[in-house]
């Protein structure tokens, strides 16, 4: 088996975060960590509002149930405080709302993002019960329950270290997630913590009302937030969104006269997308809710219509009083993404659906997935093979070789194999090129430069269907098909190309223009031929003109085009493989490695979505790259001589074919009984 190589597997993963610095604990922090010993508890059980002359009277009942649940055995801190009343109930600190059995009401300062209060040596108070960000929870008695200590030695607490904004936009992302799992509680329990707000309160009191379908008030809400939205149109284009929802349901209730009130009195003197407006009023005319909802494309009232508002409206509203919807999942999807597209050797389907990849790992592709390993060798063919192509659906792959015949392969679709399937006889000069039908019903076969004639198969019955020659002068070394399936364009070095229909009666034809590769788009009337001027013209039948496109500064040997049309891949002598972009018709990239000297050699764009190019080599190799980098991902080595003609699978991403000068065909995948350990062990290394 050929064994392969990569020069660039250190690009795969991801940047590993860094590791969170520890915080180290204040002396205040560890004296109230030491209030905790069994001498301080007892200190501590001993405190009364009546040995704190200077306490104010609100908290003096805070103390007691506090003292109760700590001399109780196995006594819960939240179960005590809750007999507390008034505004000192949300001051408690409790992790989770809750404190372990066995623990002192002084174990419970703890703040629930790990921030101890300070303590006096005296032992510590339920003094300075609840601390956001610093400040004293709202009804709490202000700066006089900083000092709690035992005969007013207090010190006052610490405040704690203000949230950057950065930590702040985290909380509001979780929060935001926590809510849309309908973890209320829990949300409101951070928010508090925290001191942080996950939304303004006009914000969130507008929300409140379109989701109820108030529309009056919400529209008053709009005033509120005026002053809080950058842009002075925003707000009409809101009132707009809500007015047509609001219509919307006035029209599925069959309330006709008050949404005709709304489109007259409310929509029309907005003078906002009078376009709209008029399909609106079109919608009075449906004569039930069914025919409503379908030709307005709305999803009826309820809550599916309105959150799907609310997203809209959101998008007017800056994030710091609203945030777009589903923030964290789309940020997380977009790192995940980014991840993808920098992984050299991704080549599967890209699942937008988080649930799909793991969070708490970078993402890599192992190299043994990749198409780089031979998985059999075809030796049917007697002599030098010139070319090769994989069907548009996948399954056969078609090779044509100097001994005079073009075989079709077929492919297995579980193992992958190929075994042959027909052998297309009687091409007196060897086959150089072939192309596929865009039905894949059909195969036109041309020879070398000095063969006149061209060959359409039919491959489901192997019968020659048309051989065509238009002059024995002639030169037919290239082909192309129109996309419709009913024409190609064929041509060679001698002066001209032609159009053709499948019984090989020309069409149309170009003088002039001796062409060593041909394309056709699909616009169905733009035909790109490469000549001997090192450029690639493009030629409208049509309107007969032509125009350049590509002008290198040496010979054009073949190119292809993507999927999309809009990337054209050459192989240039002496210079190698050239990614061009035909739109803006700027050279992208060379691409380097790969020894090209003034045979014809074949590349390929492949792999999911064409994220990747190959290209044989006069070294013997078959050279991969991803198309954004010039450096090779991988030398694939094995043919003992040069590589003529590589293929990729269009509907098979792991499957590669190659034809030699040596006589064989290799058809290469990933790495045979790959498992797990192999694929982590291959990660570690890059990551090292």
């Amino acid at each position: 088996m050929a064994s392969a190589s990569s020069s660039s597997d250190s690009d795969t993963g991801g940047a590993s975060p860094p590791p969170r610095k520890k915080a180290r604990a204040s002396p205040a922090a560890a004296a109230a960590e030491g209030a905790g010993e069994p001498g301080a508890s007892a200190g501590r059980a001993g405190l009364t509002s009546s040995q704190s002359p200077s306490l104010p009277a609100g908290l003096a009942p805070a103390a007691a149930p506090l003292r109760g649940s700590s001399s109780s055995s196995g006594g819960s801190a939240s179960s005590g405080g809750s007999a507390m009343q008034g505004p000192e109930l949300g001051c408690l600190g409790a992790q989770n709302g809750e404190a372990s059995a066995g623990t002192t009401a002084g174990d419970q300062l703890a703040h629930a993002n790990g921030l101890l209060p300070s303590a006096n040596s005296g032992g510590g108070s339920p003094g300075g019960l609840s601390v956001n960000n610093g400040v004293p929870a709202a009804g709490g008695p202000g700066p006089a329950a900083a000092e709690l200590g035992g005969g007013g030695g207090g010190s006052a607490l610490k405040k704690k270290k203000r949230l950057s904004q950065s930590d702040e936009d985290v909380i509001r992302l979780i929060g935001q997630h926590l809510h849309g799992l309908g973890l209320n509680q829990t949300v409101d329990l951070l928010m508090q913590e925290s001191g942080c707000r996950l939304e303004h309160p006009s914000a969130t009191k507008f929300r409140n009302h379109v989701m109820e379908g108030e529309w009056d008030k919400a529209e008053n809400d709009l005033n509120e937030l005026k002053a809080l939205v950058h842009s002075p149109h925003a707000i009409v284009r809101m009132k707009f969104l809500l007015l047509q929802q609001k219509y919307l349901e006035y029209l599925e209730d069959g309330k006709v006269l008050e949404a005709l009130q709304v489109l007259r009195c409310e929509l029309t003197p907005l003078k906002y997308n009078t376009e709209r407006i008029h399909v609106l009023s079109g919608y009075l005319m449906c004569s039930h809710a069914e025919d409503l909802r379908a030709k307005a494309e709305w999803e009826g009232k309820g809550t599916a219509s309105r959150s799907k508002l609310l997203d809209k409206l959101q998008t007017y509203l800056p994030p710091s009083v609203m945030l777009p919807p589903r923030r964290l999942q789309n940020l997380l999807r977009q790192a995940v993404e980014l991840q993808r597209d920098r992984c050299l050797y991704h080549n599967t389907k890209l699942d937008s659906n988080l649930d799909s990849v793991s969070l708490l790992i970078d993402h890599v592709c192992s190299r043994k997935q990749f198409p780089c390993y031979t998985q059999q060798i075809l030796t049917e063919h007697c002599n030098e093979v010139w070319f090769c192509k994989f069907s548009n659906d996948g399954t056969k792959l078609a090779t044509g070789s100097k001994d005079t015949t073009v075989i079709i392969w077929q492919v297995d679709p579980d193992t992958h194999q190929l075994k042959l399937l027909k052998t297309l006889e009687g091409h007196a000069y060897g086959v150089s090129y072939i192309a596929w039908s865009p039905d894949d019903n059909y195969l036109v076969a041309c020879g070398p430069d000095d063969c006149s004639e061209l060959w359409l198969w039919n491959v489901q019955t192997g019968e020659l269907r048309t051989k065509m020659s238009q002059s024995h002068e002639d030169s037919l070394t290239s082909v192309a098909w129109n996309p419709d399936g009913k024409r190609f364009v064929t041509g060679g070095q001698r002066g001209q190309f032609y159009q053709c229909d499948l019984d090989g009666n020309l069409l149309d034809s170009w003088e002039g223009v001796r062409v060593q590769c041909l394309w056709c788009l699909s616009d169905g009337k733009t035909v790109l031929a490469s000549d001997t001027h090192q450029r690639i013209r493009g030629y409208n039948f049509e309107d007969l003109t032509d125009r350049n496109i590509v002008q290198e500064d040496h010979p054009i040997m073949s190119f292809t085009i993507s999927k999309n049309g809009r990337l054209a891949l050459l192989n240039v002598a002496t210079q190698g493989v050239h990614l061009w972009d035909l739109q803006d018709r700027v050279l992208v990239r060379k691409y380097q490695g790969v020894t090209q000297g003034f045979y014809t050699i074949h590349s390929c764009f492949g792999g999911h979505n064409e994220d990747f190019i190959a290209s044989g080599s006069e070294d013997h190799k078959v050279y991969i790259w991803h198309k954004r980098s010039e450096l090779p991902i991988a030398e694939l080595t094995g043919h003992t001589r040069t590589v003529n003609c590589v293929s990729w699978n269009p509907q098979i991403p792991s499957m590669m074919a190659s034809a030699s000068d040596d006589g064989t065909v290799r058809i290469w995948g990933p790495a045979p009984f790959v498992d797990n350990q192999d694929i982590e062990e291959e990660c570690s290394s890059m990551d090292s």
